[in-house]
């Protein structure tokens, strides 16, 4: 099924089966319209991450639903909703084939070339790819020991736009890149969120500062939301962040 991309989290509560005890996620409410990106922000372990892993269901919410488009997302057939979904993670893992295997892994229909090209050149992937000596043909090696860092990211880039998907999950790495990968890695981020529904758990201010919306996280709660510019004059739990990421 075609979907715009619409997503919704209404009063999501969360625990891993094996820990009751611990609610991760305590009545999140986050609404992203279709074409839109949001920004999760917050420390590590307030639950960025788990909100990603139940857009895909690898969880159910223990209390609460996810909307994908007005159905819950208990609803979609596992496959197709998956299918819907590309997921960029900060350690990309990229397997012991070639490159054009790697970007077309796992679609079952044979992909024309054309097709391949296209994804890397959106990835900002395709130059570097036709300096290597085989081209598409090289093999990425051992969990892609024969690229760089942010020649990974721009591959799993490519994969993920190559199933053309209306949703779009981005864990941005925190990974040191180098500048100028960095950059390149960016740009091909900012191209891919282009007419998709995009969620970012974000670490940089410039991915911040063009997000449509951001919610500010802490504990398992959203404490603000809102954009930039409306968060700065809050001067909520926001702002300082802000400050720190400047130094980056």
């Amino acid at each position: 099924p075609t979907i715009s991309g619409d997503i919704q989290l209404r009063d999501v509560h969360f625990h891993y089966p094996t820990r009751p005890e611990v609610e991760i996620l305590k009545g999140i409410n986050i609404h992203v319209r279709p074409g839109q990106t949001a920004a999760l922000v917050g420390m590590s372990g307030c639950g960025k991450s788990t909100i990603v892993s139940l857009i895909q269901r690898y969880y159910d919410p223990t209390e609460g639903s996810i909307i994908v488009d007005g159905l819950d997302v208990r609803q979609y057939n596992l496959k197709s909703l998956r299918s819907m979904i590309s997921v960029v993670s900060q350690e990309p893992v990229l397997f012991d084939r070639t490159i054009r295997e790697n970007i077309v892994y796992g679609l079952e229909q044979e992909v024309p070339m054309a097709d391949v090209i296209a994804a890397a050149t959106t990835a900002n992937a395709h130059s570097f790819i036709t300096n290597l000596p085989d081209g598409y043909n090289t093999m990425v090696g051992e969990k892609g020991t024969q690229l760089s860092g942010g020649q990974k990211q721009r591959v799993a880039i490519a994969r993920a736009l190559i199933r053309n998907p209306k949703i779009l999950l981005l864990d941005e790495a925190t990974s040191a890149l180098d500048t100028e990968s960095e950059k390149a890695v960016q740009t091909a981020l900012d191209k891919a969120r282009e007419g998709r529904t995009s969620i970012v758990i974000a670490h940089r201010l410039s991915t911040i500062q063009n997000a449509n919306i951001i919610y500010t996280m802490e504990n398992g709660r959203v404490v603000e939301s809102g954009t930039h510019q409306e968060l700065l004059a809050k001067k909520g739990a926001y702002s300082p962040r802000a400050e720190v990421s400047k130094g980056q």
